[in-house]
């Protein structure tokens, strides 16, 4: 398997977005049973089959993996400023604490496995608000390190 994509997105002042990258990989599994086992697997547990929420949000106390069983999206990262990929099935995003992600558009037979790291499974949802920004921040600086990559194993974001 190829090395991830890593994307970086920077604090607009709403969205925290983070420091460490978000992480883009291609071609990873077949269909949603298969990412939840191997998100399991690496010690993220599989909570969701569905899609990804049409409005800007992040989470603040929770990194997130976001894997692609079937279908196509066009999603923005990071923000209203951010960045637009075109997601199709086999890709996984993982999501640091504070990324901000909106689907724009997507196919009917779009859907998507979240995966959050053991521990971490109660996240939280939050749109981009000046008003909360900072306390959004202060939550994401506390938010761990996962035991290991959702889509290889061993250390993330070191």
């Amino acid at each position: 398997m190829s090395a991830p994509e890593h994307l970086y997105f920077r604090d607009d002042g709403r969205v925290p977005n983070n420091p460490l990258p978000t992480l883009l990989y291609h071609q990873v599994a077949g269909d949603a049973a298969a990412f939840e086992q191997l998100f399991a697997l690496h010690q993220w547990v599989p909570l969701w089959r569905d899609g990804i929420f049409d409005y800007h949000h992040y989470h603040s106390n929770a990194h997130e993996v976001l894997g692609v069983a079937a279908g196509r999206a066009r999603v923005m990262l990071g923000g209203e400023q951010g960045q637009i990929l075109d997601l199709v099935a086999g890709d996984v995003l993982v999501l640091p604490a504070g990324t901000g992600h909106c689907a724009l558009s997507h196919s009917d037979d779009f859907l998507v496995v979240g995966a959050y790291p053991q521990g971490q499974e109660h996240y939280d949802i939050q749109r981009p608000k000046a008003a909360t920004h900072h306390a959004s921040r202060t939550r994401i600086a506390k938010v761990a390190l996962p035991a290991g990559d959702p889509v290889r194993g061993g250390a993330i974001w070191a």
